[in-house]
């Protein structure tokens, strides 16, 4: 007999995750690898943001919270959604969770059924379909291309929605691909959603606050679909709060009930002086707040240069990319060719070899659901990223 469950067994392991402990393993050897792997923020978390958790562990918020979190921390998150996104979430629509990761999968928990279908555009984060297996659900994926910013159009939704749709999954800005939509392209998503009145959306807008091209645009902005909508976000990029783990939902009342008492059975709260800490984060209007500008502003100078690097790689097609720190580069020109006799045919060859033969620590498109692609972050040095494209450069031209 299996000791080990069937649906553990089947589940993927990050691939992200996975490659950046290769990365480290190989450090840890002496070698002198370059991670581009990990999405983290390489900032340290604001100070105003430290002493808030400060204050509160010497005001003795040591005890469990309430399991969707403090009432002043939800109170601050409903707030900072009418600031920035315009969106009218009560403090009861709100759950905080340990880190987007948790939120995330809690929402596909409390609305798939076995054999419900859920549509994802690829590529998408690669936790999004794990979430979905978990919960016996149906992946859909809708295909985007570089060619559209891959972005999902309103015929292509369309085309994709079948009586057994009961979700819709997507980020923006985007992980892997650094893209966005606008409040016009959102609106044409919208209007094809609104005409199937079955269908829950869940968007995922962790990188908001790494936006390069105006305002963030949230798809629950349109009234038709409001009740519907799940609008995901927490503090791990904007913030530079990887490590303190807070990711929070605005949803529909019956959902956000429905995901406190999972997460009441499941984790109960997240930690009392991170949610603490939330509050003053909240409070940080990303319109003035030179924390936030500084970052998205570095962010911006690293995309630029990565940009121009990756340019002038031959036979490298790439967008550029809008928000989120990251790039996802079309080297499938490089497929069939070989180095030392070993051919490298698809992403996962590309990652290794990079890894291998560079020291550069990139993850295999794959992962997203796009094996034409590598994914590199840029959340490291001007100085380290340079070096970095310098040798995937090098390495691609040994490719015979």
């Amino acid at each position: 007999m299996e000791i080990i469950s069937k649906r553990v067994l089947t589940m993927s392991e990050s691939e992200t995750l996975a490659m950046t402990a290769k990365a480290r393993e190989l450090k840890a050897q002496g070698k002198d690898v370059i991670s581009l792997s990990i999405g983290e923020p390489d900032f340290n978390t604001p100070e105003v943001i430290k002493e808030a958790a400060k204050k509160a562990i010497d005001d003795n918020f040591t005890h469990y919270p309430p399991v969707p979190g403090y009432a002043d921390t939800r109170e601050a998150i409903s707030r900072k959604f009418k600031r920035d996104n315009n969106l009218d979430y009560a403090p009861e629509q709100i759950v905080v969770s340990t880190g987007g990761k948790q939120a995330l999968y809690q929402v596909v928990q409390v609305l798939v059924n076995p054999g419900d279908e859920v549509i994802i555009p690829t590529p998408f984060w690669v936790s999004y379909k794990e979430f979905v297996h978990l919960a016996e659900g149906v992946v859909v994926p809708l295909k985007t291309t570089i060619e559209n910013k891959f972005k999902m159009t309103p015929e292509q939704l369309e085309a994709a929605i079948t009586p057994k749709t009961k979700l819709i999954i997507f980020s923006s800005p985007s992980n892997p691909t650094g893209m966005l939509y606008s409040k016009e392209e959102l609106r044409g998503l919208a209007q094809v959603i609104a005409r199937h009145e079955n269908v829950y959306v869940v968007c995922d807008e962790i990188y908001e606050h790494i936006n390069y091209v105006g305002r963030h645009e949230s798809i629950a902005q349109f009234p038709e679909i409001f009740d519907r909508v799940v609008t995901v976000n927490g503090l791990a990029k904007g913030f530079a709060m990887t490590g303190w783990r807070v990711g929070y939902i605005g949803a529909p009342l019956a959902i956000a009930k429905a995901c406190n008492k999972l997460q009441g059975q499941v984790t109960s709260a997240t930690c009392s002086i991170a949610l603490k800490a939330c509050v003053c984060a909240m409070e940080m209007d990303p319109a003035t707040s030179q924390d936030i500008i500084n970052m998205r502003e570095t962010f911006r100078r690293r995309r630029d240069m990565v940009y121009q690097l990756l340019t002038e790689i031959p036979g490298v097609k790439v967008a550029m990319p809008e928000g989120a720190f990251y790039f996802f580069p079309d080297v499938s020109s490089y497929y069939g060719k070989s180095f030392n006799g070993k051919k490298i045919e698809n992403s996962t060859d590309m990652a290794f070899y990079l890894l291998n033969e560079a020291n550069v620590a990139t993850v295999m498109g794959s992962a997203f659901g796009d094996d034409t692609c590598i994914r590199l972050s840029y959340a490291t040095s001007e100085d380290l990223l340079r070096e970095a494209l310098r040798r995937i450069k090098e390495a691609l031209a040994n490719l015979k």
